[in-house]
């Protein structure tokens, strides 16, 4: 039987997708993600502020305040007000779930209204009876909730290296998961 990223024609490290596609996630997911792990990262015992998190970001302070409401609103972090406020995570990181987070900020690739958003024009799709279809991306969710499920924000306070090897090592566990069946 294919491997996992066979049976999608995904190539692992890079997320490709077939004829060299990649496989996008959006600004808001990516930005939110660096604005959590440079939270996660600080020794402030007041948090970083705006200014702060943009500058050292590379964000317009507009977008990363913007970013740091859905994040707060979302339950990840606090905010403080006043001279010596700022944003601070409020829970540990090793509870964070990468999925969470990505949720939160984007939503999933599928969810079970998918079909009824996607009709065209008409008020059903004309395959949601027999699709095909939605079997692939039901089963790319499923990938993607079984990876994103097992990272943590402390996970990814690591170095480069290493979050590549645990990401293989969960890669490794799906695919054996998929080989069986």
């Amino acid at each position: 039987m294919l491997n996992l990223f066979q049976h999608l024609r995904i190539q692992p490290k890079t997320l490709k997708l077939v004829q060299g596609k990649v496989m996008k996630f959006s600004t808001q997911e990516e930005y939110g993600l660096r604005l959590l792990l440079r939270i996660a990262k600080s020794d402030s015992q007041h948090g970083l502020t705006i200014p702060e998190l943009s500058e050292v970001e590379g964000l317009s302070s507009a977008n990363t305040a913007k970013i740091l409401r859905a994040l707060r609103l979302a339950g990840f972090i606090d905010s403080a007000r006043g001279q010596t406020g700022g944003y601070k995570l409020n829970q540990p990181a090793d509870k964070i779930l990468i999925s969470d987070v990505l949720t939160a900020l984007g939503g999933k690739l599928y969810e079970s209204d998918f079909c009824s958003l996607h009709a065209g024009v008409e008020n059903i799709c004309t395959n949601s009876i027999d699709c095909s279809i939605r079997s692939v991306w039901k089963t790319v969710q499923n990938v993607l909730d079984g990876v994103l499920s097992k990272f943590t924000l402390q996970d990814l306070l690591g170095n480069e290296e290493d979050v590549e090897a645990l990401a293989n090592s969960f890669a490794q566990e799906l695919e054996g998961k998929f080989d069986k069946n």
